[in-house]
């Protein structure tokens, strides 16, 4: 499945070194000014070329096919596209045989029975959310008093992150790290408990983000170790603020209107230069894998811009669904 959403449905296509990714939009209502340029900020916060970062440079220009006529969306389908040309394809025929551990070249090659375009990771790659933050663009119009505050905040166990960074680079290895998004200025009442929990909907959309391996929402998992006298955010008056915000903003899987707070974990880039071990499905026998051609060091350097508009897209379509 492509597709998320009820009332803001986002589907994502393309590949890595296709001719294009693209975004198609269904529910967003019409009237709402959106330009070209207020994709470019976003935008750029995901793109390459900062040190750890690949040196596949796309111009991730959007080209607005759909939706939008003289600056305002007309209530139909958004379509947005992005070209591919910085593409070295032939740098991944030898994955074929010998998948890069860590990757999904194995587990796309079993399920689509061999058949998967496994040029850039394919399906797979960190190109395919380009389009997910353009979608997130388009949320954020549908929601503009809500507020993101999102960044980095540790590489690999170190508050430090240049340094990190600098030290994987030498090692020709690669680095996660966390990240927290703060989200403020929420409705009481979004979500639903159970199944469609704000807690529910924000993981199933981050999860989906390569390289995501973890989520946690306000203390997260130190709650573990609190009690529940410490653990409860007592009121402190009538709008239901609380002193503290152990919760997360999250009651029940419902919005409570304090600040959403949660971190995100992103692996270390599977893709490494450093020699690794591996097994050769075509010979059968054990080999060396040498990695070359262009990936991201620290790929939780882009991703902070991916994270913030992942659950923008959840937040407008719950905005929708309950017209807060």
């Amino acid at each position: 499945m492509k597709t998320f959403g009820n009332k803001f449905k986002v589907t994502i296509n393309g590949s890595s070194h296709g001719d294009t990714v693209s975004v198609d939009i269904v529910g967003c209502p019409s009237g709402i000014p959106v330009s070209q340029d207020e994709f470019i900020g976003d935008l750029l916060k995901r793109k390459s070329g900062a040190p750890g970062t690949t040196k596949r440079i796309e111009s991730d220009i959007p080209d607005i096919i759909s939706g939008i006529y003289q600056g305002q969306t007309t209530g139909s389908m958004i379509s947005i596209a992005f070209d591919n040309k910085d593409t070295h394809s032939k740098d991944y025929d030898k994955f074929i045989d010998v998948p890069r551990p860590g990757h999904a070249d194995l587990t796309n090659k079993v399920k689509y029975k061999g058949q998967n375009d496994h040029r850039g990771g394919g399906q797979a790659s960190g190109r395919m959310t380009l389009p997910l933050v353009a979608a997130g663009v388009i949320a954020k119009k549908i929601i503009p008093d809500v507020k993101f505050d999102t960044k980095l905040i540790e590489v690999h166990g170190s508050k430090n992150i240049d340094s990190q960074v600098e030290k994987a680079v030498e090692e020709n290895d690669s680095v996660g790290g966390i990240i927290e998004s703060r989200i403020s200025n929420i409705a009481v009442g979004l979500g639903e408990p159970f199944f469609d929990s704000v807690e529910s909907m924000i993981s199933h959309i981050i999860f989906s983000i390569p390289g995501i391996k973890g989520i946690e929402f306000g203390t997260g998992f130190e709650s573990a170790k609190m009690k529940g006298s410490e653990c409860n955010d007592v009121f402190i008056d009538e709008q239901g603020s609380t002193a503290t915000n152990n919760a997360g903003g999250i009651n029940g899987g419902i919005s409570n209107g304090n600040e959403i707070v949660f971190r995100v974990a992103v692996k270390p880039t599977s893709s490494i230069g450093k020699a690794q071990r591996t097994f050769n499905f075509k010979t059968k026998e054990m080999t060396d894998l040498v990695i070359e051609g262009r990936h991201d060091v620290c790929f939780a350097l882009r991703t902070p811009i991916i994270v913030e508009n992942a659950a923008a897209i959840v937040l407008a379509d719950l905005y929708l669904r309950y017209k807060l």
